[in-house]
């Protein structure tokens, strides 16, 4: 998501640094500490999605709604998050979704205390679960004034940072196993965008996978539109509808007839449930 919470000459700074079917009713991997019974059904989305820096007006989504795409992922929140948002409301959601669209939310929380240049909030070892907490509770606030009901996923975005810095690795983690569990308090089910040479890696290869997300979107810009072929882990992580790949950034195009410039996708995983 290149541009989108950071500037892009930050991110590529950052990330050099540190080296259409819709399924209802699928599993919750790697989310047990509620029974299964206790969540709604899953919203799957499998295909080609995008995300963008602010939500498209709602003329856009229209003209975009070619085939090409069949969902958007949108910023609901996060004192991190890089755009106004003028066209995310609920009725541009409600509006969308009556189009056909798949909406993929995401909340950009805090950042590691190790990561490069500065962020409005960034966790510390000892501020990792409270905040963690604190901005769960904000995202569920977030997602559902959009109309975004329980059950839908959140997909907690964390920047590049070294994950050799044990330290830092060890307070990012404790961040996102607290967020994780304010999601699941409130039947939100739990995702992850990082990268799968720092962020995204750090989640895959935890070796206490206590309280991780379920569902994890990795970035990695190798333009093939895949969530199986270039999977960097073990083929057992992540299976059932669990995998995005952001796999080409700041691809500028048109459909319909309008031009946005876009980060590229390939999803089979949960989306919001709306409506």
């Amino acid at each position: 998501m290149a541009g989108h919470r950071q500037s892009k000459k930050r991110r590529y700074i950052t990330w050099a640094a540190v080296g259409a079917a819709v399924v209802a009713g699928a599993g919750i991997a790697a989310q047990t500490s509620m029974a299964a019974t206790a969540w709604p059904a899953q919203k799957t989305f499998t295909g080609r999605a995008f995300d963008t820096c602010t939500a498209p007006s709602l003329s856009a989504m229209k003209a975009w709604h070619t085939g090409f795409y069949g969902a958007a992922a949108v910023y609901v929140g996060g004192r991190n998050r890089g755009c106004a948002q003028p066209n995310l409301t609920a009725s541009w959601v409600k509006s969308v979704n009556s189009l056909g669209w798949k909406l993929i939310p995401i909340y950009v929380g805090a950042q590691p205390p190790c990561q490069s240049g500065s962020n409005p909030e960034k966790l510390t070892a000892s501020t990792a679960a409270s905040l963690g907490t604190q901005d769960a509770a904000d995202a569920v606030a977030k997602a559902s004034a959009l109309g975004m009901k329980a059950g839908s996923p959140v997909y907690l975005d964390m920047e590049a940072y070294d994950t050799t810095n044990t330290s830092c690795d060890n307070a990012v983690l404790t961040y996102v196993r607290a967020f994780d569990k304010g999601l699941r308090a409130k039947t939100y089910r739990s995702g992850y965008y990082g990268f799968t040479s720092s962020s995204a890696k750090a989640i895959a290869t935890a070796k206490d996978k206590t309280d991780l997300p379920g569902n994890l979107w990795y970035a990695l810009w190798d333009k093939q539109n895949t969530t199986t072929a270039d999977w960097p882990w073990g083929t057992s992580q992540f299976t059932g509808h669990s995998r995005g790949h952001q796999y080409m950034v700041n691809s500028k195009e048109a459909h319909g007839g309008v031009t946005l410039t876009v980060d590229r996708d390939a999803w089979d995983a949960p989306v919001a449930i709306v409506g």
